[in-house]
């Protein structure tokens, strides 16, 4: 099932069927290790309102008072783009190197305050000259460090910055309007189909100039791997959303413009707009 946060409550879509349940607190309801037994419970209770649709306009990024953190290099198309975008300064082995490595690269992305939900607008830095979203599977994980469940993520990048640097990842990374993640959490109980594919539309004026698509199960690391090393020594009262890093890398020809259009599809969780600013 998909659990909506919109601006008038939450909504479930239980197979097409669409509940209001009451929900007073987001971050607490969402920071249950049994979400998916709890919402099951109200929708059998009685306490769910049927409802005729979701309104786009009402969609609120799924992610409050947690941390959004971030991996990089878990599939091999990512390390082999990174190896190119940063050759050319001699940091190119720092990509391969922790491909292979036991621990994985793991990065604080951002607040909510810089996070975007569906249909809003994310940001290209105006001192970057080369710029590519990077679509990933984002972990909904509760404060006990459990995934309890999955949304989409576009995690922007400044290929530029970090290509001249891998120092400069922070700037290449975090930003205001630097990440979306929406527009639903599908939770289950059990995990995400391995056979899930993820794809990735740029439209720039009403016209597709990129398409790519990827298979989750082409992901080096496995899910609980990457939690724990976030969780490592780092403590998350509310809970945290983590991206699982990219398998789609347009090549050094492309570079996102204002105007263009994203759009990100996860089997099983649904699509995920955003027009760049």
């Amino acid at each position: 099932m998909k659990i909506y946060r919109l601006s008038s409550g939450v909504t479930i879509d239980d197979n097409g069927q669409l509940y209001n349940i009451p929900v007073t607190d987001w971050d607490q309801f969402i920071n249950d290790d049994k979400l998916f037994e709890k919402v099951s419970s109200i929708l059998k209770s009685g306490k769910a309102t049927k409802t005729d649709k979701i309104s786009d306009a009402e969609i609120l990024a799924p992610i409050g008072k947690q941390e959004l953190w971030a991996c990089g290099v878990t599939y091999l198309r990512s390390k082999v783009g990174r190896q190119e975008e940063s050759k050319a300064t001699g940091g190119s082995d720092f990509y391969a190197k922790v491909y292979e490595a036991e621990r994985p690269e793991v990065f604080f992305k951002s607040t909510s305050h810089r996070i975007v939900g569906h249909n809003a607008k994310v940001s290209i830095r105006k001192d970057s000259t080369w710029d590519v979203p990077e679509p990933e599977l984002t972990l909904v994980v509760t404060s006990s460090g459990k995934i309890i469940g999955y949304t989409v993520g576009n995690d922007m990048s400044s290929r530029s910055i970090e290509g001249e640097n891998p120092l400069y990842l922070p700037q290449a990374k975090t930003y205001d309007g630097c990440a979306a993640v929406g527009p639903c959490i599908y939770v289950s109980d059990k995990p995400i189909d391995s056979s899930s594919m993820i794809y990735l539309e740029i439209s720039r004026n009403n016209k597709k100039v990129f398409e790519g698509s990827v298979g989750i199960n082409q992901m080096k690391r496995k899910h609980e791997e990457l939690v724990s090393f976030v969780f490592r020594e780092c403590s998350f009262p509310d809970g945290c959303f983590i991206m699982t890093g990219t398998g789609i890398v347009p090549g050094s020809d492309f570079t996102l413009h204002s105007g263009d259009e994203i759009k990100i599809t996860i089997d099983n969780i649904g699509t995920l707009i955003n027009p760049v600013r």
